[in-house]
């Protein structure tokens, strides 16, 4: 890669081998489909580079079964909230603060202005919930 790019609009999947791979810009939710087939062969050890920008709650819940993730917020406030033991626990987090949801922790997220955060998923298996 000779450019830079915006991590905002081009992720980046690490994968098998210490690999670091630009990904197309996203598209939509497809675009998620698009990326398992393209790398779905890394299994559980790849990971997905992430980065969005939020100006109001998630609308779902969200479990990765088969790895951590770890949200770090870059700008604002971001509250993640991870549902463990059927219990509810609430972790604010400032711009550079960074909170880790463990394998199978359904999490969702609050925000009352923007805010922005980084993501790096094991996104194999991962399922969604309405809030």
């Amino acid at each position: 890669m000779t450019d830079a790019k915006k991590l905002s609009e081009s992720f980046v999947h690490l994968g098998l081998g210490a690999t670091a791979v630009s990904q197309p810009p996203l598209s939509g939710a497809e675009w998620y489909a698009d990326y398992v087939a393209r790398h779905g062969s890394d299994g559980a050890e790849g990971r997905l580079v992430s980065y969005y920008t939020f100006t109001e709650p998630w609308d779902v819940w969200e479990m990765h079964p088969k790895g951590s993730e770890v949200v770090v917020c870059t700008v604002g406030e971001i509250t993640l909230i991870q549902e463990v033991d059927g219990k509810e626990q609430r972790i604010t987090l400032a711009a550079g603060d960074y909170a880790i949801n463990s394998p199978g922790v359904w999490h969702t997220a609050d925000v009352e202005r923007e805010a922005t955060a980084l993501f790096i998923t094991a996104g194999e298996g991962t399922e969604h919930r309405p809030r």
